[in-house]
């Protein structure tokens, strides 16, 4: 049930669609709204998987916007500024942002049929589950796909892919960011500098759906070609908007192909002229935007990018939290996936079970005291950790205390489920 309090209706045009009793037992978002007219979710799980992640009071309530017009002047002005503010996020002063519907997923079919042509080579670096997933999307669209595999846990080293470069050319490179399956972070701008001085042609290719908006991405300055993620991690926006900006050079490697675009969707042929109406604050049609996750995103952005703190204040937050989950891992007893420190992502933490111990001891037990985390997902090691995700406004807000709950929530957990094998 949807509960407000203190309603007034005249103060936002949402309310209006909040009459009749019918429409306030059957709405699933519950919610309660304060005298300023915002709302306060009511209490609720804390969502800690690596995404989706926990929203702010105010995107879930742009999520709640009257449906709009796509064609509208009021929603090509917001639909403008999401894009101009995602260019912030990333650094780039000029860089292309393509905002659709889709889950994060779609960005590799946008690389794919955009930037690869049938044939040509792609040299896929290889830190977890996702990277294979990478490859085969690649493959689909006719790449020829060669990987630098990392053992699990690991980053893929600069000596590895100097040599993959130097025995033969590669159109592109891909490397994930943050492999969500292993909580494995990669050095982009090594990666970005060995690349430009082995084989300066080849484009730059990085998957931040588990990175954007938590580690820090300077686009022009690193020389990165493309970034790909989604709204639902970092960026603190429901799941549905898949968001991808790419290179003034990836940019030209598009307009100079030879071969035809090799998907209708995802071809920037169709979305290219409706991101520049759009930021000409304008409107265009190829498929319809979600206007209401547009909102909610723009909701997030403001608070990322016009917040009293930097981003460099936000990337240092989600390290603090990082490390205190972490130094409790380790008091506990327990390992981490990654290596070591350097390749550990400050977004999330894969954690391995202690010995004697599984998923059905660990995971239900969190459950039962209010935290939701996740099961593994790498095939060699699935049943063997788990994924506790600390982005957005669960690291950025210490007010909330989700990290606290987190780290208490776990200590008590890892006691009981010790206690019950006695």
């Amino acid at each position: 049930m949807l509960a407000l309090h203190n309603i007034a209706t005249a103060t936002h045009p949402v309310l209006s669609l909040l009459s009749g009793r019918s429409f306030l037992r059957n709405i699933s978002t519950t919610l309660v709204m304060s005298k300023e007219c915002k709302f306060t979710q009511e209490p609720h799980k804390l969502l800690v998987i690596p995404g989706p992640i926990e929203v702010t009071d105010e995107v879930l309530y742009a999520n709640a916007h009257p449906s709009m017009s796509h064609m509208s002047p009021d929603f090509s002005a917001v639909f403008g500024d999401c894009i101009r503010m995602t260019r912030q996020i990333l650094y780039t002063k000029d860089a292309q942002p393509f905002l659709i519907a889709g889950s994060g997923t779609l960005g590799w079919d946008q690389v794919s049929s955009n930037l690869v042509e049938p044939g040509e080579n792609a040299l896929v670096l290889h830190s977890g589950y996702f990277a294979d997933s990478f490859a085969d999307c690649l493959q689909t669209y006719g790449a020829k796909v060669d990987q630098v595999k990392a053992e699990v846990g690991g980053a893929v080293g600069e000596a590895e892919i100097k040599s993959a470069l130097l025995s033969k050319r590669y159109k592109i490179v891909t490397v994930t960011h943050v492999d969500t399956s292993t909580g494995v972070l990669s050095d982009i701008k090594r990666v970005a500098e060995t690349v430009q001085r082995v084989s300066p042609d080849t484009l730059v290719v990085v998957d931040g759906v588990c990175s954007v908006a938590s580690e820090e991405i300077r686009m022009d300055d690193w020389g990165i070609d493309v970034v790909m993620t989604a709204s639902q991690k970092g960026l603190g926006t429901p799941p549905g908007l898949s968001v991808l900006v790419a290179s003034r050079r990836a940019m030209k490697v598009y307009e100079s192909r030879a071969t035809p675009i090799t998907s209708y969707y995802a071809s920037w042929k169709k979305w290219l002229p409706i991101m520049n109406a759009y930021e000409k604050n304008s409107a265009a049609y190829f498929a319809t935007p979600p206007v209401n996750l547009i909102y909610a995103y723009h909701a997030s952005l403001r608070q990322i990018t016009q917040a009293p703190d930097s981003l460099e204040d936000r990337f240092k937050a989600h390290k603090e939290a990082s490390k205190r989950v972490k130094k409790t891992v380790g008091d506990l007893g327990l390992r981490c996936v990654p290596l070591d420190e350097g390749v550990s992502a400050n977004g999330m933490t894969a954690i391995y079970f202690p010995e004697g111990l599984g998923a059905s001891d660990i995971i239900p037990r969190l459950l039962k005291k209010g935290v939701v985390v996740a099961g593994g997902l790498h095939a060699s090691i699935k049943d063997k950790y788990f994924r506790i995700g600390h982005m957005g406004v669960t690291a950025v807000d210490p007010q909330r205390g989700d990290i606290d709950k987190v780290i208490d929530a776990l200590k008590e957990t890892l006691a009981e489920a010790k206690a019950s094998k006695a």
